[in-house]
C-alpha cells in the first residue's frame, strides 16, 4: 500500500497530519518514508 499526501500552501495542520500518519503506519509494522520539500523544515521538528 502506498499513501501520498500532497497539499498546498497554508497553515491547516498538514505537518501534523503527515507526521501522525507516518507514526501510525510505522506502529502497525509498515515501512515508512517521510519526505518534505518545505524550506521551513517544519516536519523535521514535529
Amino acid at each position: 500500500m502506498r499513501v501520498l499526501l500532497v497539499t498546498g500552501k497554508g497553515g491547516v495542520g498538514k505537518t501534523t497530519v503527515a507526521a501522525a500518519t507516518a507514526v501510525r503506519t510505522a506502529d502497525i509494522g509498515k515501512r515508512v518514508l517521510v519526505m518534505s520539500t518545505d524550506p521551513a523544515h517544519s516536519l523535521a521538528d514535529a
